[in-house]
């Protein structure tokens, strides 16, 4: 049940999620305490907030955040080449589409051998830092994180490489309650790029 409450807190988080590229969790709370709310005040569902995320990039960032998102996902079709051999499947704001310049990448890996991603790496020579982060099923999941210049946008990004079983891909494709499937495969990424062409 959406309150005007629990709507004032989903503005102010995505207005924090569009201009300082936080992730939804640290937002929602962060934008409790700029209201003056208590800590313990309910926070509005993940839904209200991709609504008032859309809402405001098509009110104050309408002419930018194609262009971006564009660039952010041409940098994850990158890794996800790069990384074919783990079944890369795109997710977050990159894949829904509401990702800024500000936005990190997530990309879930399904390894037969969850230390396969990360000699992956080292022998590529690439430079990451391992973090626990939380999985698609509210699991403690191992990631991989690491900045990318991305060319279109001249700037680092942070990709994260998110490990998880082989076993975990069967379920991850279902559908979420809006009937959107959660993430993409590097064919759904490439058809997501066909799609939307820069003006």
């Amino acid at each position: 049940m959406h309150t005007p409450l629990s709507e004032e807190i989903a503005h102010t988080t995505a207005r924090l999620v569009v201009e300082e590229g936080l992730e939804w969790g640290p937002a929602k709370r962060r934008a409790l305490r700029q209201l003056g709310l208590p800590a313990r005040t309910p926070l509005p569902d993940n839904d209200l907030v991709e609504e008032a995320v859309r809402e405001y990039i098509q009110l104050f960032c309408a002419d930018t955040q194609p262009r971006e998102l564009r660039a952010l996902r041409q940098l994850a079709l990158v890794w996800m080449e790069r990384m074919a051999a783990f079944r890369p499947h795109l997710a977050g704001a990159v894949w829904h589409g509401t990702a800024t310049r500000l936005s990190d990448i997530y990309l879930q890996l399904f390894c037969d051998d969850p230390k396969s991603a990360e000699i992956a790496l080292i022998d590529h020579h690439v430079d990451y830092e391992p973090r626990t982060v939380t999985g698609f099923h509210g699991e403690s999941v191992e990631a991989l994180s690491l900045g990318s210049k991305s060319p279109e946008l001249n700037e680092m990004i942070g990709v994260h490489l998110l490990i998880y079983d082989l076993d975990d891909l069967r379920g991850a494709l279902k559908p979420d309650t809006k009937g959107r499937t959660p993430r993409g495969d590097m064919t759904a990424v490439r058809r997501l790029l066909q799609e939307t062409t820069t003006p």
